[in-house]
């Protein structure tokens, strides 16, 4: 479908769906890491906006809440605070900056060098499994809404169709909670649904400097550059134009680093490029940016509705927990599968050595102490990999890919 072939009904309707598909994932986030889910609209919304501005508004994209950022997050707070944290989120947005430039000086080629799959499938099966203990204890408080939430988002999954697939987790949020409203009624608390404004601007956040959440959360980066590079080839392929090239993907990581320090600023989760949203475009075929620019100012209007982030809080626990179950197990798997597609030779003694460091170092806690910083988690393991990566000599007898 051209760019130019929707009236502006039609254009309007498309991207107010392409909200929606966004829409429970931007919010359970925050959710999930003790943010506010208004700001996660807000920022994905203005986010998105910044995104196109920079890549003069030709690539059919849209920015939402990483998921890869859920465990670093809880951990961060949990260290640093949440100023402290939000501190270490703008840096993530600088990692992008500087890739943007290694980029357009050196090529795609340096990236790929310094993240290539034996780096980076570890990475995101460690983001996956750090936090696999949260969602236990999470589904532990009312296991009956936490199966039914992971049954319905299984079923998502496996049975979905078109839009239903994208978006397993958020069908399966959505059951579980429509079953404790029915069942679990007097365990929940809607006062404050009651007592919100029909608008009110999100409540941003404060930050405060802290050098060790900084090399905490810088790292964690990795794994979403690596991301947005695939999602360009993907859009790319589905709108038929080469945006590798124009506007470049050194404009297009510049925009999500800048995109992610707007966020971070505004008291939400990183951006980057939305997968379920690409996911989207390719099942309806429209690929006009001015779509997604339209989800984006329609997340922008929900992020202002007090009563919808009033709802959205009184999410029981026990349905999060359910959907963390199989949201984390996801995550790991999607590592696996990067490591089999790229045909990762796990008989080589040097790609063994790596993925067995970056995992027992991210999983065991593993700390570093310069003076007064302190370097651990999943930062640490991913510099680790890709200092190992550099290092360690190929097997005489392997090739890899």
């Amino acid at each position: 479908m051209t760019e130019h072939s929707l009236s502006p009904l039609r254009r309007t309707i498309v991207g107010v769906q392409f909200m929606f598909v966004a829409f429970g994932s931007t919010v359970l986030v925050p959710l999930l890491t003790g943010l506010d889910p208004a700001v996660a609209l807000l920022a994905a919304g203005l986010g998105t906006l910044l995104f196109h501005a920079v890549t003069g508004g030709k690539v059919p994209i849209y920015l939402g809440s990483s998921f890869a950022f859920i465990a670093p997050i809880i951990k961060a707070t949990e260290l640093y605070g949440m100023p402290g944290m939000f501190c270490g989120l703008v840096s993530v947005g600088l990692v992008y900056i500087l890739m943007s430039l290694l980029v357009k000086f050196f090529g795609i080629g340096l990236i790929k060098r310094l993240f290539p799959p034996v780096v980076i499938g570890p990475v995101i099966i460690l983001i996956g499994l750090s936090l696999a203990g949260t969602g236990v204890d999470m589904a532990e408080s009312n296991w009956v809404l936490a199966l039914v939430s992971l049954s319905v988002a299984v079923a998502a999954s496996i049975w979905g169709r078109g839009i239903v697939k994208l978006i397993p987790v958020v069908f399966g949020a959505l059951a579980g909670y429509v079953v404790a409203v029915l069942f679990f009624r007097d365990s929940m608390d809607f006062t404050q649904v009651a007592s919100a404004s029909w608008f009110s601007l999100p409540k941003l956040s404060s930050m405060s400097f802290s050098w060790q959440a900084v090399l905490f959360m810088a790292p964690v980066a990795i794994a979403p550059i690596i991301e947005h590079v695939g999602d360009m080839y993907a859009i790319s392929s589905i709108a038929g134009k080469d945006f590798i090239k124009d506007p470049g993907l050194n404009r297009t990581m510049l925009g999500d680093g800048l995109s992610c320090c707007l966020a971070a600023f505004l008291g939400g989760a990183p951006v980057t490029t939305y997968s379920e949203v690409t996911g989207a475009v390719s099942l309806t075929k429209v690929t006009d940016p001015s779509v997604l620019r339209i989800a984006a100012l329609s997340a922008i209007l929900l992020s202002v509705i007090g009563k919808v982030g009033a709802v959205i809080q009184t999410i029981p626990q026990a349905v999060l927990g359910g959907i963390m179950l199989l949201l984390f197990g996801t995550i790991a798997s999607v590592g696996i599968s990067n490591m089999i597609q790229s045909k990762i030779d796990m008989g080589s003694t040097r790609n063994l050595v790596i993925t067995s460091l970056i995992l027992t170092i991210g999983i065991g806690g593993a700390v570093i102490d310069f003076g007064t910083f302190s370097f651990s988690g999943i930062g640490l393991a991913s510099i680790v990999g890709v200092i190992l990566n550099l290092i360690l000599p190929a097997d005489k007898n392997t090739s890899e890919k």
